[in-house]
């Protein structure tokens, strides 16, 4: 007679795992390709708590996932790498098959996306470009992005806004009195184009903002590019070449932070003491550059996950659109003088 460890060892995995799957454990976390191995290797092996106690097999969810980036861009910036990674490992342990992945600025004539249960689309995406590929469109989560009616859509998004004012806020009170900002430029795809039509970016928007409100505003001080260390590289050379530097940049992502603080070294400008550096993102670099690099930790992974969880919402019923604002944190590390400053304000110096 078969038994609970014959089942394991045939189906390569743990004796527990059959265990709970036979008591029902809806703690449990296994994909649904696992569960249907387990449960054909009983069925051969004639485990006769199998058929008893299994559940019957629910249905699989197939989706569809349309991008805003290129691989390449993904490869110069992780930060919608990580959301994508995001949906596919909560696919993965859902079961959830993700059957149809477009990126938008590659997309062909007459593709279509209307066999999938619903779709995800990451990115700077007008919901009216989705039209012609997908027609059940009340199944569709955005992520990175508010949808044009968000009285019809969820959306999962960060807070960059008040990531943005954070990291203004801090640099202010560390007491600095010109704040430069490098950045790359916002585009939402047109169709068979590798940029499309650029939008404005909201840390920005925010920061110039937030500067003239203190009168702090100066065009000569902002320096705009591609979201790349290469492009970060160039615009901080095109700052020191200028003369007379800003005492801190707020740099928009972390890859241009990196490539600005080489530049910066390569001209002998120390950082944080000359100038101090701040970045976006929290990619996993970013706490190995040295000086190790203050940034904005945005939970891009979560993102990715909390869009599945919503679909699958939507997909069983839901028919009240949510959006899901992931909170961020301000990782204070070296780059940006925080310690120093501590230091000499214990001092009575600034």
């Amino acid at each position: 007679m078969a038994t609970l460890s014959d089942v394991a060892t045939k189906a390569q995995v743990s004796i527990a795992a059959v265990s709970r799957l036979f008591n029902q454990d809806p703690t449990l976390s296994i994909s649904q390709d696992t569960k249907e191995r387990i449960y054909t290797v009983a069925s051969e092996l004639g485990f006769k708590g199998a058929r008893k106690r299994s559940k019957p097999s629910k249905k699989l969810f197939k989706i569809g996932m349309v991008l805003w980036c290129s691989p390449e861009d993904e490869t110069d910036d992780p930060y919608f790498l990580s959301i994508r990674q995001g949906v596919e490992k909560r696919c993965q342990e859902e079961g959830i098959v993700l059957a149809e992945v477009i990126r938008m600025n590659g997309i062909e004539d007459g593709a279509s996306l209307n066999g999938m249960d619903g779709l995800i689309v990451i990115g700077k995406i007008d919901s009216r470009d989705l039209d012609s590929l997908y027609g059940n469109n009340d199944r569709i989560v955005f992520v990175n992005n508010f949808a044009q009616d968000r009285q019809k859509y969820d959306c999962v998004v960060s807070n960059l806004e008040q990531a943005t004012k954070d990291v203004l806020e801090h640099l202010l009170q560390l007491g600095h009195k010109r704040i430069g900002f490098i950045g790359g430029r916002d585009y939402s795809p047109v169709k068979g184009e590798r940029k499309g039509r650029e939008i404005p970016e909201i840390r920005y928007s925010v920061y110039e903002k937030m500067m003239r409100e203190r009168g702090m505003f100066s065009r000569s001080d902002v320096y705009l590019g591609e979201w790349t260390t290469t492009s970060g590289y160039e615009l901080m050379r095109e700052a020191i070449q200028k003369g007379n530097l800003p005492s801190a940049f707020f740099i928009a992502n972390d890859p241009m932070a990196i490539g600005a603080m080489r530049a910066l070294y390569d001209e002998g400008i120390k950082v944080p003491d000359e100038v101090a550096v701040v970045g976006f993102d929290d990619i996993d670099l970013a706490g190995f550059v040295q000086p190790s690099l203050t940034s904005v930790r945005i939970y891009t992974e979560q993102m990715g996950r909390t869009a599945v969880n919503l679909l699958c919402e939507r997909i069983k019923g839901r028919d009240i659109p949510l959006t899901v604002t992931v909170s961020t944190k301000l990782m204070v590390r070296e780059s940006c003088g925080a310690t120093r400053y501590h230091s000499d304000s214990r001092n009575g110096q600034l």
